[in-house]
């Protein structure tokens, strides 16, 4: 990996972790722009990055990639499920518990643990260091689905942005 995109990496985790798993702790609105663009903007930049290592990786390389992105999927949804949803200032807002926090960093950690065993394994296309952000993409995205699908079959209005939260308080 060149400085540029361990920089890249850098700038994206601390984004994830305060877009996504704090405010998500702290309690925040649900909007369709917050659940959509984090995990948006992962999986654009992992589909690219995995895309280039993809031609030169051994199938262990793609086998981990393809355990990675199914054990992240399933933490998704299983963090998903932990986030209580509750009506507030007239729209959808969730709040993350102790066990989504735990689950969060058994996802950091898996996520690790792939990347490490990746690297164990003798892998060089760097196919493992390339999946972060689609596996982090995907276990976002598939927990924030989840949670809209929550807030729709409860009938709790959720706004297209932010602005529109602080519209309906007014």
């Amino acid at each position: 990996m060149n400085p540029t995109q361990i920089l890249l990496y850098v700038v994206i985790a601390a984004l994830v972790v305060w877009r996504v798993i704090v405010r998500q702790l702290l309690g925040s609105a649900v909007t369709l722009q917050g659940l959509a663009l984090i995990p948006a903007i992962l999986l654009v930049l992992g589909i690219v990055d995995c895309a280039k290592a993809l031609p030169g990786a051994s199938g262990t390389e793609i086998a981990l990639l393809a355990a990675d992105l199914a054990i992240l999927l399933v933490l998704g949804l299983a963090r998903a499920a932990t986030v209580r949803l509750s009506l507030r200032d007239g729209n959808a807002y969730q709040k993350g518990s102790a066990l989504t926090l735990v689950l969060w960093l058994v996802t950091i950690a898996i996520r690790i643990g792939f990347a490490v065993l990746g690297a164990r394994a003798g892998t060089t296309s760097g196919l493992a260091g390339a999946s972060i952000a689609l596996s982090m993409g995907l276990s976002i995205g598939v927990q924030n689905v989840l949670i809209y699908s929550r807030a729709r079959r409860r009938e709790l209005p959720i706004a297209a942005r932010r602005s529109e939260v602080a519209t309906r308080r007014g």
